[in-house]
């Protein structure tokens, strides 16, 4: 089998963050969150990964992912030049897969569980599909299947969005296919979005009599399209700290409880960590600082007097003042300072920038 990572899209919900590189490389828990992907894929057995990349700074995307040996696979860069849709990304990837079965997974999703599991049921069925269902609570925001009741276990309907669901299990961006999709795709007409949609592909592909399974996500899944979506994945992440089968291991890294602290990094001893909490390389945090719950720092970053829960903070920012900062996720080379005491502030800042307060 092989696999295909969707790296592309605008993503305008998490600008600034997005300004200056794609989202999918945006860190949860100090790991682009296309790297968790990556490594599902890898787990599964799945060594031969395709990377669709974007018109959104796609050489930043290479440039951290190299040819894949680093991480354990090899990698094939497929350019996408506008967001047409998932199916139209699939398509693109039609030489690459051959006659292979594959397994196509959005670069801003999450999935606790892996795919170990999934990709085992796959490969020992005979179905044309797999589609994995997760209930959610606003189904009119995800593509939605509906199953038929009078038949236990047989998909009804795919649905894109549909204003009046009827059913609350969304079709999450994990999608096992095999090369019969692209004739499929090939039939499909933009949707009213300018699209060609996964989800209308999948339908078609049922209607012409091929078999669609699907199972069930255990544990939970994310799909990272807004800052709160980032924010709540870093909670879940970072719960996993000092637990069987963790997300947060980093090389050189100690795990103390439910806190990682990376290589050279010190904390005075007038500051307090309250974990699940996550400090990279190379951070000096203190005088008097006070971190968690729920907060991942990146590299080399420097932390002053201030207070930090439920944020993200990215590679090389320095903090230094009086303030109390929730709820916020601040990119690569911010800084804030300030003379005076603060009260509780909620950021959304991108690379490099500057607050005074």
């Amino acid at each position: 089998m092989k696999g295909i990572i969707l790296h592309g899209g605008h993503g305008t919900r998490l600008r600034p963050l997005t300004h200056t590189g794609p989202k999918q490389l945006l860190p949860i828990a100090n790991k682009p969150m296309s790297q968790y992907a990556l490594e599902d894929l890898r787990e599964a057995g799945i060594t031969e990964i395709g990377i669709i990349i974007g018109d959104v700074y796609p050489e930043k995307v290479q440039e951290f992912y190299g040819d894949g040996s680093k991480f354990g696979v090899k990698i094939t860069y497929i350019f996408q030049d506008k967001p047409k849709g998932i199916s139209h990304a699939i398509r693109l990837c039609k030489e690459f897969i051959g006659t292979d079965r594959f397994i196509v997974y959005l670069g801003d999703n999450i999935l606790r569980k892996g795919l170990v599991d999934y990709t085992k049921k796959f490969q020992s069925s005979k179905s044309d599909a797999m589609i994995l269902l997760c209930e959610v609570d606003e189904p009119s925001r995800f593509g939605i299947a509906e199953l038929d009741k009078t038949n236990s276990g047989k998909i009804k309907k795919i649905m894109e969005k549909p204003k009046e669901p009827q059913s609350n299990l969304a079709v999450i961006g994990v999608y096992f296919l095999t090369p019969k999709i692209f004739d499929i795709i090939d039939k499909l007409k933009p949707s009213w979005r300018g699209e060609l949609e996964i989800t209308e592909a999948l339908q078609l592909l049922m209607e012409n009599g091929n078999t669609i399974e699907y199972d069930t996500v255990t544990g939970w899944w994310k799909d990272t399209g807004t800052p709160e979506d980032i924010l709540h994945a870093n909670q879940l992440i970072l719960d996993t700290i000092g637990t069987q089968n963790q997300f947060v291991l980093s090389e050189g890294s100690q795990v103390k409880g439910n806190i990682v602290l990376g290589k050279n990094s010190t904390i005075s001893r007038d500051s307090f960590i309250t974990g699940p909490a996550i400090i990279g390389d190379n951070c000096n945090v203190g005088p008097a600082v006070r971190i968690g719950p729920h907060v991942s720092i990146g590299n080399n970053c420097s932390l002053k007097y201030c207070d930090v829960e439920n944020s993200i903070l990215m590679d090389d920012c320095s903090i230094d003042t009086k303030i109390q900062i929730s709820d916020s996720i601040i990119a690569h080379g911010s800084q804030i300072t300030n003379n005076h005491q603060a009260k509780k502030h909620q950021f959304l800042l991108g690379e490099r920038s500057q607050v005074k307060l």
